[in-house]
């Protein structure tokens, strides 16, 4: 063998013997990023914060609220229910809601229209700061539908504009789909249909009455919509809330904390309304349908944790939703924890 044959062999073997390092370091560095993409991966729901927002899965379907929608929409159904009303009027006020506003406070409209269901006060339904109040425009909105005669037969959109005397009569067909599908979850017909993701708090009001303070709990609750809204230096507590939102079809007490948790806990008890179905299963759907008005709230209000039916709603946990648990609360009552848990 030449020499110039052994120097180009000893010359391959050199550079073999160089690239083999190179090669090992790619392999190991390879190995890290899928180490890390798994770790990734495992804990997204930590690392990768989902948007806020809330959604409502049924077996019906699918859709997604923002925030402030999911909030109001909570309001109009409590009201509704507050009122002894069928899911019928409650379907109505959303679709109406979701055409007028989509479901947004606004503060003005067409000529002097405003809030949820784009009310005028010229047409005499109140001053421009009433109806900027949901729960007042709520209560406005169903004086009118209760007053059409069969409302509850009649289609959607001829319900609604009897109410609305809108210029676009048929517009609010096109929102009955989505309605049926806030109202299943809101009025409690579907459990554990609504979950939100809320990335920061309000800060939780540390005067939510217990049942020696709460007008409720001492049997005289306040009707709905009866409060007036609280100022800007009259924070609402969960208690306020309850009474307007819900009147006299709810109770709310405080209820034992768990241990090693400082965080006030209050207990949300449904009431039978005079007009509401007593059929089995009606005390159930109630507690669902405050249960699920409790996580709309949640951002507003400084909610936790809602626990009810064996199952938990925690707000450190966003992706979760629903989740069995089993010290939550049974159907007669829906727990409520105030606050974030405390991060050790």
């Amino acid at each position: 063998m030449s020499e110039e044959t052994n120097g180009g062999t000893a010359g391959s073997r050199a550079a073999g013997r160089r690239r083999r390092p190179l090669r090992r370091m790619l392999t190991g560095l390879l190995a890290l990023l899928v180490v890390a993409g798994l770790v990734v991966y495992l804990n997204r729901d930590k690392l990768i914060a989902p948007p806020e927002g809330c959604k409502i899965d049924t077996a019906a379907g699918s859709g997604t609220l923002d925030l402030t929608q999911a909030s109001n929409a909570a309001t109009i159904a409590a009201v509704a229910l507050s009122r002894g009303l069928p899911e019928r009027a409650v379907t109505i006020a959303l679709a109406t809601a979701m055409q007028e506003s989509k479901i947004h406070n606004l503060e003005g409209g067409d000529r002097d229209s405003l809030g949820l269901f784009q009310q005028r006060p010229s047409q005499g339904w109140g001053t421009a700061e009433q109806i900027k109040d949901p729960v007042y425009a709520t209560n406005k909105f169903l004086d009118s539908l209760v007053k059409v005669p069969g409302y509850a037969r009649l289609p959607l959109t001829d319900a609604a504009q009897q109410v609305q005397k809108s210029g676009y009569p048929q517009a609010y067909a096109k929102h009955e789909t989505n309605a049926t599908l806030v109202s299943a979850a809101l009025t409690g017909r579907e459990p554990a249909a609504l979950t939100c993701v809320v990335h920061e708090l309000s800060a939780p009001s540390p005067a939510a009455p217990d049942t020696a303070a709460s007008p409720a709990a001492a049997g005289t609750p306040a009707p709905a919509g009866s409060a007036a809204p609280a100022g800007p230096q009259q924070p609402v507590t969960l208690g306020d809330r309850v009474r307007r939102e819900f009147g006299k079809a709810v109770v709310v007490a405080s209820a034992p904390k768990a241990a090693k948790d400082p965080r006030e806990v209050f207990a949300l008890t449904p009431q039978p309304t005079a007009t509401a179905d007593p059929g089995p299963g009606a005390q159930r759907q109630a507690g669902w349908a405050v249960a699920q008005w409790a996580v709309a709230q949640a951002q507003d209000l400084g909610i936790g944790s809602v626990r009810f039916d064996g199952k938990v709603w925690k707000v450190d946990r966003p992706t979760d939703g629903w989740k069995p648990q089993t010290d939550a609360a049974g159907t007669d009552r829906v727990l409520i924890t105030l606050g974030a848990p405390v991060k050790k």
